[in-house]
This record gives structure tokens, C-alpha cells and sequence, in this order.
């Protein structure tokens, strides 16, 4: 079977008129059942990350549709000579679109905007039973690094 060609795609800063598409990305995060965010929610959080010095949430876009996101963090760090560290959170590629290249697209841009940052790191968590993404982001070089300790709160 032929693999599917990779899309064109945009990656770009999101803002708040783009939350009519980031939303549905967004709901794919926490399952079937769960209740998606309220736009005023997601909006007035939006506005929030704004407020912090290199917090953003990136969409993806190939003929003219959203077809993925993330958020990236870039935290200032003492350690390591004050090189900064870059958090990927919320990644998302659209059912439809999935084995398309996207992630790796997203991925990419990821890591391009913590190198242009002078991050000596881009770190991400995925939950365990995640077996595929794990594979993913090991395509990908990254290193597993350690454990990932949560408290539900």
C-alpha cells in the first residue's frame, strides 16, 4: 500500500479567532464523553498564556483547515548556565489527518522555535499506555529520559 503524500502545511501562532478550530483539537486530548472547553474559557486562558513571557499555541493548517496544534512553553532555567528549557503540551492532529506527517511537522517546528530560543532541551510527558506516540516521538529522537511523576489534584 502507497503511503499517503504529506499535506502543505501552515504553522503559525494561534490566537483567539482561531477557537472555533482549536477547540475540537483540543476535546480529541481528553477522550470521547468529555465536555469541551467553553470558548470564554479557552479565550480568557488564551489570553492568560499571552501574559507570559514565550508561552504559545501553535495550528496547523493544510488546505485551509486546522489540522493540529501544540503548546510550547520556553521556561527561563538557573540551571545549565541559564539555557532556557522548551515544554511541549496539547499535541493534536486531527482523526482525519493522522499518519499524514503532521506531527512530525508540529515536532519539528517545536524544536526549531526552542533552538532559535537557545532551549538546551525540549521535553514533553505522554502517558504510558500511549505505545504509538512513544514510538512517534522516538522517530522523532527523543530520548527517554528518566520518569514522569503526576499528583491528581
Amino acid at each position: 500500500m502507497d503511503a499517503m503524500p504529506q499535506p502543505t502545511v501552515t504553522i503559525r501562532t494561534a490566537g483567539i479567532a482561531d477557537l472555533p478550530l482549536v477547540i475540537p483539537l483540543l476535546a480529541l486530548l481528553d477522550g470521547p464523553g468529555t465536555t469541551p472547553l467553553e470558548r470564554d474559557e479557552a479565550a480568557n486562558l488564551l489570553a492568560r498564556m499571552a501574559s507570559y513571557p514565550d508561552y504559545r499555541l501553535f495550528i496547523a493548517e493544510a488546505n485551509g483547515q486546522a489540522v493540529g496544534i501544540y503548546t510550547l512553553l520556553i521556561m527561563d532555567n538557573l540551571g545549565h548556565h541559564g539555557s532556557p528549557i522548551g515544554i511541549v503540551e496539547c499535541v493534536s492532529v486531527a482523526e482525519f489527518h493522522r499518519g499524514q506527517g503532521i506531527g512530525k511537522q508540529l515536532m519539528l517546528h517545536a524544536m526549531g522555535e526552542c533552538r532559535t530560543k537557545g532551549c538546551y532541551k525540549l521535553a514533553l510527558s505522554s502517558n504510558v499506555a500511549r505505545s504509538d506516540a512513544h514510538a512517534f516521538y522516538d522517530s522523532l529522537g527523543f530520548k527517554r529520559h528518566g520518569f514522569s511523576f503526576v499528583v491528581e489534584l
